[in-house]
């Protein structure tokens, strides 16, 4: 999804969450500002629609709860609210919440051109807020490629780069998968790749 800031006044969380309640459209909130999330394109949502049901299969009976990107996230410690493609929460605090997850275990963005730096920089320093994250996927929707930031039990940070026959490893909810189970039959950008994954 797209963020554009809207040109509104600053609110309260409390009047984002009603204001936001009567809108056709989903609105990210970050330090009091309203961002308006625009649609993406095709295979963004394709893409985006695969975690989900991958992740929902997998996790059936297991207690952990996935997401999809009509889930908000509240960023630990703040009043801030952004809507991630895929999320998923194993912590017993967020299985009563009605409205948003606050300690998800993994988080997936579906990349676009307007918003990858602010992926992969000013919202992943918000993510890391959470104590319980552990896996940030950044997913291209133009080529065969995933960018994990995984986080060791150390605390480190480390990136690991998924392209074309490549199995990913997300060890937060123990799931592998082959790349190509996410990009079947999509049709990707010419200058990125010059066939279509079957």
């Amino acid at each position: 999804m797209i963020a554009v800031k809207d040109n509104f006044p600053h609110l309260t969380p409390e009047e984002y969450f009603a204001w936001e309640e009567k809108q056709p459209d989903k609105h990210e909130y970050i330090d009091g500002r309203v961002y308006s999330m625009s649609g993406g394109s095709v295979n963004h949502g394709r893409i985006a629609i695969r975690f989900t049901a991958m992740f929902d299969t997998h996790l059936d009976n297991s207690g952990c709860i996935p997401g999809n990107s009509d889930i908000k996230v509240n960023i630990v410690e703040t009043n801030n609210y952004t809507y991630p493609d895929a999320s998923v929460t194993c912590d017993e605090r967020d299985k009563t919440a009605a409205n948003y997850f606050t300690y998800p275990c993994l988080i997936v963005e579906v990349l676009s051109d307007s918003t990858e730096a602010y992926d992969r920089g000013a919202k992943f320093r918000m993510y890391r807020h959470n104590p319980m994250l552990q896996d940030y996927l950044l997913v291209s929707s133009t080529r065969i490629e995933m960018d994990l930031y995984h986080k060791k039990e150390t605390g480190e940070w480390i990136i690991l780069n998924y392209q074309e026959g490549d199995v990913i490893e997300l060890k937060s909810i123990d799931l592998s998968f082959s790349i190509e189970q996410v990009y079947r039959n999509l049709v990707l950008t010419p200058e990125s790749s010059p066939f279509k994954v079957n």
